[in-house]
């Protein structure tokens, strides 16, 4: 008897953790069901791409909270977004939902969106543009756009004319863009203007007993605008000091020697005690321009500038960079600068516009872009 109630007892065991695992199951799957409803899944599209709309609520759902947008929710709901296909995969992100202006937009870099319907461009970065693969045949109601921030020296072949008039769109550092980047890596006007970091002239000359007139950084060597065979023979007739990779001779702290501290604030007032720094672009095109022009008139230290041959149109002021284009020689660039060194007046004409916060008319303007010729 005592053996058939302890099978009694064991089966009863067994029937409740039975029970209890069966429930716990289920819940574990509703809750799954629940997280796979939030996920890209396969059964939104006849090929077998993600429901853009379940995509949203799980990734997107801030932009119902929106009240600008809640006028706009039927067009969400409806799931018909434009494709926007990221040819040259810029971000890495397999899909997320964006704008296009004032519509939604779903963007990708899953290739087999090639041939879907509602595909309408195909977006290509520039550093990895390869004119060898590309989404061929194109059709007609396909429209490309191309970004690239760099210079010619990153994808020589996106400047030649039958690779550029291949895109309907483009974002480059040329005014003569779509969407200009020449100024992309201009913060604002007001920086410009600012005496955060400006070292007061009296400053400077006494600095001048330890410090050389010039300072040059740089760490990317042999560009194909070959400045540095240039600045070396500058050095041959005025005293520089290089703190790059190219040319060193003086030696950044170590907590500045990575390239990434070169907006490091103890970078800043390193560079700022010097009256004269090399601005040297790594290519001579219109419109190409960074921070190597930037940085120093934030700083309030004048530019002795090599690179785009637009770049007076550019300036904060007719007398805010020495151009190198204006002299013959490097002997004569180095007198230039020795005259300015000696001659405080002559110098403060290269800061006065910093100094009276006076920037010309056109940079003043919103959204500053000079006039196409």
């Amino acid at each position: 008897m005592v053996w058939i109630w302890r099978r009694r007892l064991l089966a009863s065991c067994l029937c409740i953790t039975a029970t209890i695992f069966l429930l716990v199951t289920l819940q574990i799957l509703g809750e799954l069901g629940k997280f796979e409803r939030k996920k890209l899944t396969n059964s939104g599209l006849q090929d077998g791409h993600p429901k853009v709309h379940e995509y949203r609520a799980h990734r997107y759902s801030r932009i119902e909270k929106d009240p600008d947008t809640l006028k706009r929710q039927k067009i969400f709901e409806a799931g018909g977004f434009p494709i926007m296909l990221w040819w040259s995969p810029l971000t890495g992100e397999s899909g997320r939902l964006g704008w296009c202006g004032m519509d939604p937009c779903f963007f990708t870099i899953n290739r087999t969106y090639l041939h879907h319907e509602r595909t309408k461009a195909f977006l290509f970065y520039g550093t990895d543009f390869n004119i060898h693969s590309l989404p061929l045949p194109r059709k007609a109601h396909h429209d490309w756009a191309l970004f690239h921030e760099e210079s010619p020296k990153n994808n020589y072949k996106l400047f030649h004319k039958p690779v550029i008039t291949l895109f309907n769109y483009t974002a480059t550092f040329s005014r003569h863009s779509h969407l200009p980047l020449t100024t992309q890596y201009l913060e604002g006007i007001d920086v410009l203007k600012s005496l955060q970091y400006l070292v007061p002239l009296q400053s400077k000359n006494n600095l001048r007993k330890r410090l050389a007139p010039l300072v040059y950084v740089q760490s990317s060597c042999d560009p194909p605008s070959d400045r540095d065979s240039y600045i070396q023979e500058l050095m041959t007739y005025i005293e520089v000091d290089s703190y790059g990779e190219c040319l060193q001779n003086k030696e950044l702290p170590q907590s500045l020697k990575n390239p990434a501290s070169m907006d490091a604030e103890g970078f800043y007032k390193i560079i700022a005690q010097y009256k004269f720094i090399l601005a040297f672009e790594n290519a001579v095109c219109d419109d190409y321009i960074t921070e190597k022009i930037w940085r120093p008139l934030k700083l309030g230290v004048v530019p002795v500038y090599y690179g785009s041959p637009s770049i007076t149109d550019w300036l904060p002021s007719n007398r805010s960079a020495i151009l190198v284009s204006e002299f013959s020689h490097p002997r004569e660039l180095a007198s230039y600068i020795r005259r300015l060194d000696e001659d405080d007046r002559l110098y403060e004409t290269y800061i006065e516009w910093k100094l009276k916060g006076l920037t010309t008319q056109k940079m003043e303007g919103k959204n500053y872009s000079p006039e196409l010729p």
